[in-house]
């Protein structure tokens, strides 16, 4: 291998954590984030060198390009998933810093399930501008949009994330804790009244079983319904995984639970959004394809 090749191989690695942080945050999906930096490596080996003056511009187009490219067809493969779609989850161990941690709210998954709401393009858009701090100029050419024209794509994402988001407040990770800690506390004594206590009036629970385990098909709202099916589903979850435990985790750089079968599998994880220190909403993802990338 030559310098030139060997100095294009450390660009495209030097860039990966960040690429790979784009496409998940496009795709909503670690697996097809993965898809994509795959193809874009094969293209990153077959450009010509010369034509390359940013190489970390250069690879950002081309992974949201194909990220681009394939949300059309992921839209409508999650139109017609049974049940609710939800993001993959990143899960970390709790005591260590979780990579993607330090993009804070824009990588929670309450913040991906919202995004799920915008067009490719305002996803694109969004992300590249509001998460990542890339120019109109750049987003409109990638896009194939003028720089205005990228900038209202933005806008409008904005918004409708705004409204999307609407019950959440931002907290501090010790806020979060607290809330989830309690919620765990109470969950696992069966505590009814202890959840409600923690649980928001109007919480709003999701899961997503992907009609391969079971789970519910639409989001369960109100205290007093998640309450009870919190407590239904930890009975279950003993006749169905005897010995299963739960530890405390990073998912999406914020405090969530993973729950293990007695032979060491992930069987769930569990994020949380929470609002004036109660839970607001609750993500339980149970669908073991969705799990595998999970360590």
């Amino acid at each position: 291998m030559t310098d030139v090749e060997s100095a294009f191989v450390d660009a495209f690695q030097t860039h990966r954590r960040y690429l790979g942080s784009v496409a998940y945050r496009l795709m909503g999906s670690v697996t097809d984030a993965e898809d994509v930096l795959q193809e874009a490596w094969l293209r990153w080996q077959s450009v010509d060198r010369s034509t390359v003056q940013d190489p970390r511009a250069f690879l950002t187009t081309v992974v949201t390009r194909l990220c681009y490219d394939q949300l059309g067809s992921a839209r409508a493969r999650r139109e017609a998933y049974y049940g609710e779609w939800l993001p993959e989850p990143v899960v970390a161990a709790e005591d260590s810093p979780a990579e993607l941690a330090e993009l804070g709210e824009s990588v929670s998954l309450a913040m991906l399930a919202v995004m799920e709401q915008l067009t490719p393009a305002e996803r694109a858009a969004f992300v590249l501008h509001d998460v990542f701090a890339v120019g109109f100029d750049e987003i409109g050419a990638t896009l194939e949009r003028t720089p205005e024209a990228a900038r209202q794509l933005a806008s409008r994402a904005r918004r409708r994330v705004r409204e999307g988001s609407r019950r959440r407040t931002e907290v501090d990770a010790g806020e979060h804790r607290q809330a989830v800690t309690a919620f765990a506390a109470a969950a696992a004594n069966g505590d009814i009244q202890a959840l409600l206590a923690v649980l928001d009036p109007d919480v709003v629970w999701h899961s997503d079983g992907g009609g391969v385990v079971r789970a519910g098909v639409r989001s369960i709202a109100g205290a007093d319904k998640v309450s009870r099916l919190v407590a239904g589903l930890l009975k279950r979850a003993g006749v169905d995984y005897p010995g299963a435990s739960f530890a405390f985790a990073q998912v999406n750089g914020e405090l969530g639970m993973v729950f293990r079968s007695a032979e060491g599998g992930i069987v769930g994880v569990l994020a949380f959004a929470v609002a004036d220190g109660r839970i607001a909403e609750a993500y339980a993802m149970v669908n073991p394809e969705k799990l595998a990338h999970v360590a």
